[in-house]
C-alpha cells in the first residue's frame, strides 16, 4: 500500500511542471541583464550596441506590468542572433512566448520587432 501511494504522489508531482501555461508577450522591451535595472524606466532608449556589448550577462524582457523576466539559455541565444542580424539602433522590442518559472522565462519563441 505504501509503495503504490508513493508512486501516485510522485506521478502527481512530476505532472505539475506540465501544467504551466505558456504566456505570450507582444511588443515588450528587451534589454541586457546588466543594464535592466538602470534602464527599466525608459528601456526604449537602451541601444542595440550596449545590448550587444553586455550580451554575456544575458537578456531580459520587461512586461507591461514592469516585471523583469530573465530569458533562459535558449532565449538568450535566439535573441543574440536576432540582434546580430538587426540594424535597429535602439527601441529594442520583441514578441516572445514561453513558460514563466519564477523570474525566468523559458522561451519557446522570440522575434525581434
Amino acid at each position: 500500500m505504501r509503495k503504490s501511494s508513493l508512486v501516485v504522489v510522485l506521478l502527481a508531482l512530476s505532472a505539475v511542471p506540465a501544467l504551466a501555461a505558456t504566456e505570450s508577450f507582444h511588443d515588450v522591451p528587451v534589454v541586457d541583464s546588466k543594464c535592466a535595472a538602470k534602464v527599466a524606466s525608459n528601456p526604449d532608449e537602451h541601444t542595440r550596441a550596449c545590448a550587444m556589448a553586455c550580451s554575456s550577462s544575458g537578456f531580459v524582457v520587461i512586461t507591461p506590468e514592469k516585471k523583469i523576466l530573465k530569458l533562459d539559455a535558449a532565449g538568450n541565444a535566439a535573441l543574440s542572433q536576432e540582434l546580430k542580424a538587426s540594424t535597429k539602433k535602439d527601441h529594442l522590442r520583441a514578441d516572445v512566448s514561453g513558460d514563466v518559472e519564477g523570474d525566468t522565462l523559458k522561451v519557446k519563441s522570440i522575434k525581434l520587432l
